[in-house]
C-alpha cells in the first residue's frame, strides 16, 4: 500500500485502510485496550474534516495519532486536550502530519502525577508587576492596579511538597509568540486574522499559552 495519501480522495478510504491494518490495530490496542477502534475512528474522522490533512502521508498521520494514543489523549479537537495538524515539508515537498498537544493536555498530564497543591494563571495590569530578577522572579502586587492596560500573562503552580514556580510573559513578546506560531494570525488577509481566535479573544488564548509554557517548561507530568 502507498504511504501517499492519493491527491483527490477524502482521505477517509485510505487512512482507514492504514489504519485498520491488522499489525497497526494490534498496536493501537496494546496502548488503549477496548478504547483502540474508538481512537482509530476519531483520527479518521479528523483526517475526513481536514483537506489538507487528507493530503498528508499516512505514516505521519499514524506516528501523530500514536503520540497521542500513548499520551492516552482524546484527538477530537473540541475538547483541546491535543491535536492532529497539517504542514508543509518544504524540505521533502510533501505534506505531513503532527502531533501537537493542547494546553488542557498539559494540565492533563500535570494532574495525573498527583503532585499539584495549586495551578493558575491570570492577566497582569499595569501597576501589578513589582520587580524581575532573571535568577529570583517576579514579584506581583494584585493590589496595586493602576489602569485596564494589559502588560503581561503570568502562570503559577504550586506542589505539595512547596516547590513552586512563576513563569511570565510580556504582552509584547505574547503577541510575537502568537504571530510567530500561529498560521491564521500572521496571514496577510486581513478577514483571516481577524477569524483567527488569537484576534477574538486574545486573552483567553494567551492565559492557555503561558499555563502550557510554564508546564512543559518546569512542570511535572505524567503519562501514566
Amino acid at each position: 500500500m502507498s504511504n501517499q495519501l492519493a491527491p483527490g480522495q477524502t482521505g477517509t478510504k485510505a487512512i482507514s485502510q492504514f489504519l485498520n491494518q491488522r499489525n497497526i490495530l494490534e498496536k493501537f490496542a496494546s496502548i488503549l485496550g477496548e478504547k483502540a477502534q474508538g481512537f482509530i475512528t476519531s483520527v479518521i474522522t479528523i483526517v475526513n474534516s481536514d483537506k489538507k490533512l487528507q493530503g498528508a502521508t499516512q505514516e505521519s498521520i499514524y506516528t501523530a495519532a500514536l503520540m497521542a494514543a500513548a499520551l492516552d489523549l482524546p484527538l477530537n479537537p473540541n475538547f483541546g486536550f491535543a491535536y492532529i495538524v497539517p504542514y508543509n515539508n518544504t524540505k521533502e515537498n510533501k505534506q505531513e502530519a503532527q502531533f501537537q498537544m493542547g494546553w488542557k493536555g498539559y494540565v492533563q498530564l500535570a494532574q495525573r502525577t498527583g503532585q499539584y497543591k495549586t495551578l493558575s494563571a491570570a492577566p497582569i495590569f499595569e501597576g501589578q508587576l513589582v520587580s524581575e530578577n532573571p535568577l529570583m522572579g517576579y514579584e506581583f502586587d494584585f493590589k496595586g492596579r493602576v489602569s485596564d492596560k494589559i502588560i503581561g500573562y503570568a502562570a503559577y503552580f504550586r506542589l505539595i511538597n512547596g516547590f513552586e514556580k512563576v513563569y511570565y510573559i510580556s504582552h509584547e513578546d505574547m503577541e510575537a509568540h502568537a504571530k510567530r506560531y500561529s498560521q491564521s494570525y500572521k496571514s496577510t488577509t486581513k478577514w483571516v486574522v481577524d477569524s483567527s481566535k488569537w484576534t477574538t479573544d486574545f486573552v483567553a488564548m494567551a492565559l492557555k499559552t503561558v499555563i502550557k509554557l510554564l508546564l512543559s517548561k518546569y512542570g511535572p507530568m505524567s503519562i501514566e
